[in-house]
């Protein structure tokens, strides 16, 4: 008989090998208790988090939390529909609303996921004929959506301006052209060079999309994101995010100054044939975008913070993925996929929840230890994080080169 899964029998019997090394599954791991932004408990034992994203801390917010609960009481806990059905209330205009705010663009329109926003903007901007243009270390939804769409992918080496220019001068004049970029990459937390790479779209038939997905809230004057910053705002076509880093819910989003953009809620997929974010996300993810408009003190914290984490590994002797503080993710560069592991059970032994990372989500022969920094991250927290990992560093072997 057919068996439909054997092509997975290799990350099977891969996964299965972990038992063999005495370890926990790090993609099993259950919280039985949140108690802040920063702590949970797992297995039993007070964490420290520094792997959520949770950037700005949003989760624990009272009026947060207080919209949440607000809105359940009045408008219940789903919308049973599409937004083109019966799935959009007063809330999803006022969430729409509150980005459009935000980013200052004249359309916003809200996804189910941040996964779906790049899913549906991809898919439904570039069809069969039409060029996406991205970079080869982009995330899977954006790749995702380039299959939807039956778009031809045309990659060039991560953060290279130059290869981006050659690639471009290499397509058809005439034909139609989505070049995606990030402003912040998951993985490694390095930024794209935006300024550099948006201007070298210039003169060739372009469309721009930048996904600030993990730069939203504490890059640039606004919090907009990395294109803010590197103020190319007027030439960036559309923007995509996530509720689920800095505005601490779930949902996705695109904003942009498009005069067409509405139709994109008739004919993008994604977002046509799926049910609507409930009325207690919606009204979180509201209350969220508006207060990190004024959240300088939080990015000033967050920032201070990355420093910290970052320069404090350093010092210990830890490889980091960037040489400076780039981001609010510090990536901890591991030699190989069993030394990952064996680092990372033994940080959840001693209380510190960190993401392992590794290929495909990686670059090919990229392992690490991928932090995610928060502005609710007290500095006691962060010094208990970096001794943990030269613990955990002298349980599993791993060999630390300080200055």
């Amino acid at each position: 008989m057919t068996d439909l899964l054997s092509k997975f029998d290799a990350l099977i019997a891969e996964r299965a090998g972990l038992g063999a090394l005495g370890v926990q599954d790090p993609f099993s791991i259950v919280m039985s208790e949140v108690k802040s932004p920063t702590e949970a408990v797992i297995d039993g034992k007070p964490t420290i988090l520094v792997g959520t994203y949770n950037y700005m801390g949003m989760t624990f917010d009272a009026d947060v939390i207080a919209a949440a609960q607000k809105a359940v009481a009045e408008f219940g806990a789903g919308t049973t529909g599409s937004r083109v059905l019966n799935g959009t209330y007063a809330l999803h205009k006022d969430v729409e609303q509150a980005l459009k705010d935000f980013y200052g663009t004249e359309h916003a329109m809200v996804f189910s996921t941040g996964y779906q926003a790049n899913l549906g903007m991809v898919s439904t901007l570039a069809g069969r004929g039409d060029y996406v243009v991205l970079d080869a270390d982009s995330h899977a939804s954006i790749y995702d959506g380039c299959a939807m769409g039956n778009a031809d992918i045309v990659r060039f080496r991560h953060n290279s301006v130059e290869d981006l220019s050659k690639r471009l001068g290499r397509l058809p004049a005439e034909a139609k052209k989505l070049v995606v970029l990030e402003g912040v990459y998951s993985m490694l937390g390095d930024i794209a060079p935006l300024k550099e790479m948006v201007a070298a779209t210039k003169g060739h038939n372009c469309m721009v999309l930048v996904d600030e997905a993990h730069g939203m809230g504490f890059f640039g004057e606004h919090g907009r994101g990395v294109y803010e910053e590197a103020g190319v705002a007027d030439d960036v076509d559309f923007v995509v995010g996530t509720f689920s880093k800095s505005v601490g819910t779930v949902g996705g989003f695109c904003v942009s100054n498009h005069p067409k953009f509405d139709i994109l809620r008739l004919v993008c997929r994604p977002y046509t044939f799926t049910a609507s974010l409930p009325p207690a996300v919606m009204a979180a993810a509201a209350t969220s975008i508006r207060k990190l408009m004024t959240a300088h003190d939080k990015r000033a914290r967050l920032w201070e913070n990355t420093r910290h984490l970052h320069g404090g590994l350093t010092a210990a002797g830890f490889t980091i993925a960037t040489k400076t503080p780039e981001s609010a993710i510090v990536s901890v560069l591991m030699p190989d996929q069993e030394t990952t592991v064996r680092m990372w059970a033994a940080l959840i032994e001693l209380g510190v929840y960190v993401n392992m990372s590794r290929p495909p989500a990686t670059p090919a022969g990229v392992f690490l230890l991928r932090c995610s920094i928060c502005a609710e991250h007290r500095p006691d927290q962060i010094d208990t994080v970096i001794a943990r990992f030269q613990e955990a560093a002298q349980l599993t072997g791993l060999t630390l080169v300080t200055a």
